[in-house]
């Protein structure tokens, strides 16, 4: 199983979200972990390749930035909740 890198503050800002949307992106976090694919996601080519965001809509929705591809971690790189239509290029 990989390891979890959270860079910048992506941890403590999936902390500050209600406890179910922690435990979803917890679980689904997990599974990608262990190689298993999670849903619902899709590629974010715009940011990098590799570069994944997964979806989360409980209450509103959330998004979970990261990457899988490389062998020695999972780097989830930003977590955010979801205020508009359109993802922002930053």
């Amino acid at each position: 199983m990989k390891p979890l890198q959270f860079l910048g503050y992506s941890l403590s800002d999936l902390k500050a979200f209600p406890v179910p949307v922690q435990r979803t992106a917890g679980l689904q976090l997990h599974k990608v972990q262990t190689g298993q694919i999670s849903a619902p996601w899709k590629p974010m080519t715009t940011i990098g390749t590799g570069v994944l965001e997964l979806k989360i809509r409980i209450n509103g929705e959330y998004r979970v930035i990261y990457v899988a591809k490389f062998v020695e971690a999972v780097y989830v790189l930003h977590v955010f909740a979801k205020n508009t239509q359109k993802t922002s290029l930053r």
